[in-house]
């Protein structure tokens, strides 16, 4: 590793008596500041799934059990290809700890960003001059584009992910230059496993020390023997732990990456990816120069997909390319280090960006989604640290001019973020915000969809549905979303074309053929319903509502023996409100000769049954007609 000449300290230019500890309590003074109108807000969008209604981190009993599930509690659980233990057990704690209180959540989201902002800048004061690491601090203090990740509770998993990154990287930082001890890479590995429990993101971190190391000290490939014998204890302990996720993640998903990409750009998977990726760097660029334009939604009409090159894309692409020329000039200078400024803290900062964003950015793999504000929480530390430089380097040359507009840059930056913070206060809100900035949006259309049926608009919302389906196409998730609806209002026929649809392209996951066997069991069919219930269970671990209705087709048919032994399976998860489970039963007393049994639990099919299909299937039936040898199928 060769030393090169170092620039000039120039830093103290701007704050002549700046001390690291009223820098660190100014950052996370701001960043707390800035957010606090967040504590207002209450549970919206992904929160429903991932808290309110995951019942399974509402006590401590059952809390250990979630840490072995899938991020996602639904029926997309493998789906979604989310493993996220970390993330999964603090929302449980705070759940237990605050009964469910949303302020509790949003108070943890804003004191740990307040810890992020201040890792920041302790992270950069080891790699430039304080005044340039202050100005990254605040900066990423009230940046606009965390928003999301810091006023939605889900957003805890950026921010914790962001907290071990940054304590990976500063325990490593802070060490020796030219070796990693047992006990240091013990205290890194640990961190990076809570980062890869909270958000996938995090297996970012052995790229990003290199990436420190590297700025510090010029790296050549001759270098590289030479490194590997200083650090080896560190990349190998990682190493090990990064394998251990992995394998975990397969043993509880069934994959390593994740199965379905982003909603409605399926067809990335077949056409060249460059052509959309090109318009995404675009989006990332004015993100983080003028974030005035924010949206909780980059599904196609909004971040469209590219089938070709356009103006747009080629916009793009050319700044992509100019910025990393630039970092390649900028690498050349002088290494970084404490007190020290340098122009190779901009190509710094963009490339941590590329490797942060890397997990996300559907360059190698498709992500679960095109963009998103919050996958930009740690990739942006990289562009905190490189504007940090810039204002500095600016203020040694026109200062009076710099700090202005630094002051007017923070101002506006905070303002943005606190009118911002309030479209997160809850779902009504979020949707509104949502289809107000982008009503032609596939994902807009569809919450519209959603509104009108609730409101028994149901035209109105099967053409925004149609609408939806236009833009975004056939995503599993959106067929099978749209098909629930439907089965909810009674558009049996509607619902099962969608999902025939989505079972042919899907034919590895389960809810498709699930959702079937639940219609089929709703119009009676009992064949159909063993049909694809078998089908579904074939797909899965274990469905429990799949088995009930299994064992009441069976039974139907006059199959009793293996009818039984389907509902001995289901008999430790109950479904009372399933009218299937109450004509099981009826089957089975009638089989016994319970004539009387047989007329009750008939009845208590009938008190659950919430459709007019399921009540003429089981109208249709008479208890004096069945017989052991009979194979009675309801109409």
């Amino acid at each position: 590793m060769l030393a090169g000449p170092r620039s000039p300290k120039v830093g103290q230019i701007a704050f002549p008596h700046l001390h690291a500890g009223t820098a660190a309590a100014l950052v996370g003074f701001v960043a707390l500041a800035v957010f606090s109108n967040s504590l207002a807000n209450k549970f919206a969008y992904d929160d429903y799934h991932i808290v309110v209604n995951n019942s399974a981190i509402h006590s401590i009993e059952s809390l250990p059990g979630s840490l072995k599930a899938p991020y996602w509690p639904s029926e997309y659980g493998r789906e979604l290809g989310l493993w996220r233990p970390a993330t999964t057990g603090l929302l449980g704690l705070q759940y237990v700890i605050g009964n469910g209180a949303p302020w509790l959540f949003h108070a943890v989201n804003m004191l740990g960003h307040a810890l992020s902002s201040v890792l920041v800048l302790m992270l950069f004061r080891s790699l430039m001059t304080l005044p340039a690491a202050l100005i990254a601090g605040l900066i990423f203090a009230v940046h606009p584009v965390h928003v999301e990740a810091v006023a939605n509770v889900v957003g805890i998993s950026e921010i914790l992910a962001a907290v071990a990154v940054l304590l990976g990287c500063l325990a490593h930082a802070y060490g020796p230059k030219d070796y990693s001890s047992w006990r240091r890479s013990f205290v890194v590995g640990a961190l990076f496993s809570i980062g890869l429990g909270a958000k996938e993101g995090a297996i970012t971190l052995p790229a990003l020390i290199f990436l420190i190391d590297a700025a510090r000290d010029r790296i050549s490939s001759k270098d590289l023997p030479g490194y590997v014998r200083a650090r080896w204890r560190v990349y190998v302990i990682m190493g090990m732990l990064a394998g251990a996720f992995l394998a975990s993640r397969y043993a509880i998903l069934g994959s390593v990456i994740q199965p379905l990409g982003p909603l409605g750009a399926d067809l990335l998977s077949e056409i060249p990816r460059i052509w959309t990726l090109a318009d995404s760097w675009l989006h990332y660029v004015r993100l983080w120069v003028f974030p005035m334009d924010l949206s909780s939604d980059y599904s196609p009409n909004v971040l469209p997909l590219s089938l070709g090159w356009h103006a747009s894309n080629i916009t793009g692409a050319i700044l992509a390319l100019g910025i990393l020329c630039i970092a390649l000039l900028a690498w050349r200078r002088p290494e970084m280090a404490p007190g020290v400024t340098t122009s190779r803290a901009a190509a710094f900062g963009v490339v941590w960006f590329l490797i942060a964003i890397a997990p996300v950015s559907n360059t190698l793999f498709l992500s679960g989604v095109l963009l998103a504000e919050r996958t930009m929480y740690l990739p942006s530390v990289g562009l905190a640290g490189a504007t940090g430089w810039l204002v500095v380097r600016l203020a040694s040359r026109r200062p009076r001019a710099t700090w202005i507009f630094l002051v007017l840059l923070l101002l506006l930056s905070s303002v943005r973020t606190w009118t911002r913070t309030p479209a997160w206060r809850d779902n009504p809100t979020m949707f509104a915000t949502m289809i107000g900035d982008y009503p032609h949006s596939g994902r807009s259309q569809w919450i519209l969809g959603d509104e009108f049926l609730a409101v028994g608009a149901v035209s109105q919302g099967m053409a925004s549905y149609r609408a939806a389906i236009g833009i975004l196409g056939g995503h599993y998730q959106l067929l099978t979303e749209i098909s629930k609806k439907l089965i909810g209002i009674g558009q049996y026929k509607a619902a099962e074309a969608l999902l025939q649809f989505a079972r042919q392209k899907e034919p590895r996951f389960p809810l498709a053929p699930a959702l079937i066997s639940t219609i089929r069991a709703e119009l009676g069919d009992s064949q159909g319903t063993e049909r694809f219930a078998r089908e579904a269970l074939e797909l899965t671990d274990y469905d429990p509502a799949r088995l009930h209705l299994l064992a009441w087709a069976l039974a139907a048919q006059g199959r009793w023996e293996e009818a039984h032994h389907t509902r001995t399976e289901a008999d430790e998860y109950p479904y009372p409100g399933l009218w299937q489970q109450w004509m099981y039963l009826a089957y089975v007393r009638r089989n016994e000769g319970n004539m009387d049994g047989a007329l009750v639990a008939i009845d208590s099919a009938a008190s659950v049954a919430i459709t007019e299909h399921a009540r003429a299937a089981i109208d249709s039936v008479s208890v004096f007609e069945f017989s052991n040898e009979s194979q009675v199928t309801p109409n």
